[in-house]
Formats: structure tokens, sequence, C-alpha cells
């Protein structure tokens, strides 16, 4: 008699298959570890030597990235989020890949998603430590600010801007940036000359950081633009030094500012952290036309932009900060200003070539410079 064939006892090819899917998953996530590895592989591929070898007709090639490829790795990107996954990608020596990636590919887009992950990666503390600790990766990564393309730059400050902020390594990347004295060309490029909000943010909360975090970098780097200029007069001897860093922080702020004025905390933050050496204040003021846009920018912000008669008490305290900042950098600008005029009062009364000298009695007026 004919009948239909009962349905397999579920038993043991279902248990099977259950502890093989749990095998692949990668900690307590659903992501499949024989995925991920298919995904590592192709990058391995793409930076492989008879990848790399460059000819016209490859060119395209190597500054592409497949469609595929762009999809799954940005799989991976979101997926670095996830500490298991993240911590998978360390011990499967992912952060060497990455390296690897960086230094060969020609990919805006790729580069970009591999700053992107080790950026996630970084964001725990045991990952953070290991790529911190890793020279070679250090030096790759902040060849990255080297980098035209700003999404790179972007990923690329968000990934150091969370090694600065871990304790116990973010001496390590102040170090390995005092050692590199192009990265401060970088970014006053960036900050004079980028229209990506987004970027300018970034990279002045690395900059907030880096000075917040060491003084004499601060101090470093608002020298380090000085220069004399070439059309001052011959008869004036002591000479004001022209610094690149601040006017470069005033360009950012006003871009900052034409997208969100909520959005210059940070910047108001390095001017004011900036007053609080002489160096700093001095790299302010003795810009003429920079110490007075400055002036004029904060001025504006402090009577059309925040603390608005007609805004409710909580936007107020919403801006304590920023204008905590704010009002600090003008009253620092107001009394170096109120010194030096009273100290070219001074030099008046004495005579602009008079130099300190013993007074002979007999004739005072000629050595007080009084016959001038």
């Amino acid at each position: 008699m004919d009948r239909n064939p009962s349905p397999p006892p579920p038993g043991r090819d279902k248990e099977e298959e259950e502890e093989v899917a749990g095998g692949d998953c990668i900690g307590s996530t659903v992501y499949s570890k024989h995925w991920l590895f298919g995904v590592l592989s192709g990058l391995i591929q793409i930076v492989s030597p008879e990848n790399t070898k460059s000819s016209s007709d490859d060119e395209e090639q190597l500054t592409d990235l497949d469609e595929e490829m762009e999809n799954e790795i940005c799989r991976v990107w979101d997926m670095s989020m996830d500490e298991d996954v993240a911590l998978f990608l360390q011990e499967f020596n992912a952060p060497d890949i990455f390296m690897g990636v960086l230094a060969k590919s020609k990919c805006p887009r790729l580069r970009e998603i591999c700053v992107g992950i080790l950026g996630n990666m970084a964001c725990f503390q045991e990952i953070c430590v290991s790529i911190s600790s890793d020279k070679n990766l250090g030096q790759v990564l902040l060849h990255c600010l080297y980098d035209s393309d700003p999404p790179t730059l972007l990923e690329t400050s968000r990934l150091l801007l969370t090694c600065l902020s871990q304790a116990e390594v973010a001496s390590v990347w102040v170090e390995r940036i005092r050692e590199h004295p192009a990265i401060y060309d970088s970014i006053c490029f960036i900050m004079s000359s980028s229209t990506n909000v987004d970027l300018l943010v970034k990279v002045g909360e690395v900059v907030d950081k880096l000075f917040d975090l060491d003084e004499k970098l601060m101090l470093e780097w608002v020298r380090n633009g000085a220069a004399q200029p070439l059309d001052q007069p011959q008869e004036e001897s002591e000479e004001q030094p022209v610094f690149r860093l601040v006017p470069c922080i005033l360009e950012a702020a006003k871009q900052v500012r034409s997208e969100n004025p909520e959005w210059l905390d940070v910047y108001m933050h390095i001017l004011q952290l900036l007053t609080t050496v002489d160096d700093g204040i001095q790299a302010i003021v003795h810009c003429p036309d920079t110490g007075k846009d400055i002036w004029n920018l904060l001025f504006d912000l402090v009577c059309h932009e925040f603390c608005q008669s007609d805004d409710p008490p909580i936007i107020l305290q919403e801006q304590k900060t920023v204008l905590a900042s704010v009002f600090s950098v003008l009253s620092a600008i107001y009394a170096s200003q109120t010194e030096q005029e009273y100290l070219k009062i001074e030099k008046g009364k004495l005579g602009s070539n008079s130099r300190p000298q013993v007074i002979h009695p007999p004739r005072p007026p000629k050595v007080l410079g009084l016959q001038a």
C-alpha cells in the first residue's frame, strides 16, 4: 500500500547543523567567522604583490573598488562596532591586513573604510592599547593625515581622537605627533582650506585634545608658524612674528559658524587654551588683522548668536561652556591690548630710539629724549 513517506526524525542531523552553525558564530553574535575570513582574504588579494604592480592598464583597478567588495567590507565596518567582532578581528591580525591596504592601496574609499574599522576597534581599551603599541601601524596611520581625501582624513582624525582619549596610550600618540612636524602643516592646511564642517570639527577636537594633554606641544605649534614679515620697514628693530596657527584656527571657526554656531565650542576652547600661555596670547594680539578678526568674531557671537534676550533659560544653560571660553578669550585679548598700549605710551615718553642709560645731571633733557 502506497503512502507518503514520513519526515525524517529531527534529531542528529538538525542538532549537528545547529552545532556547526554555532561554532561558526563570532562570540555571542550571529556573524559568521567563515564569511569574515573570506572578506579579509579578499582584502589580502587586493594588496598582494601581483595585484599592486602599477601599469597604465591597471591604474583604474588600483583606485576603484569593486561594488561587491565595497558592500562586504562596509558590513565588516558596521560589525566592528561589536566588541566580540572587534576582538576576533584583532585575533585574526586584521590590523596588519588594514596596514597593508593603507600602505599600498590608492583607492580612497577602501582606505577610508579600513581606517574606519580600526577606529571602531580602538574604542575598546584592550585593542586600543594593542594598536597603539604597533609602531609601524602608528606611522602608517599618521601618514594618513597627509591624505587629500576628506572622508579618509575624517576617519583618521576620529581614530586619533579615540586613542588620545585613552589615558594609557595618549602620551604615545603625542610623542609620535611631535616627531612628525609635517602633521602641523597638514592640520593647518585642513583648518584653513577645508569646507567640510564634519572634518573641521573632528580635526579641531584632535587639536584641542593635544593642547590639553601637552602644553609643550602647544607652544611648539604656536612658535612653529612664526615668520618674519617681508614688507616691514627696516627701521623697526623689534618685529612681531606672523603666526600661522591662529589664522588657521580663525578660518576654521568661521567656516564652522556658517554651518552651525553650536559646533564652535571646540575652537573657542582651543583659543582659550592658547590664552593660558604668554606665547599664545602674543600669537593672537600681535597679528593685527587676525587679532582684530578674532575679537570681532567673538563679539559678534556674544551679541548675535549666543545668550539672546528671547532665549529660554535652558539655552543659556546649554551655551555656558562655549560662553565661558568666549569671555575668557575676550578678557585675555583686552588685558593684553591694554598692557601693550600702556607700554607704547611709556616707550613714547622715553623716545622711540632710546635705550636705558645712566642719567647725567648736567644734560637730563637730551638723555631723556625730550628734545627729539
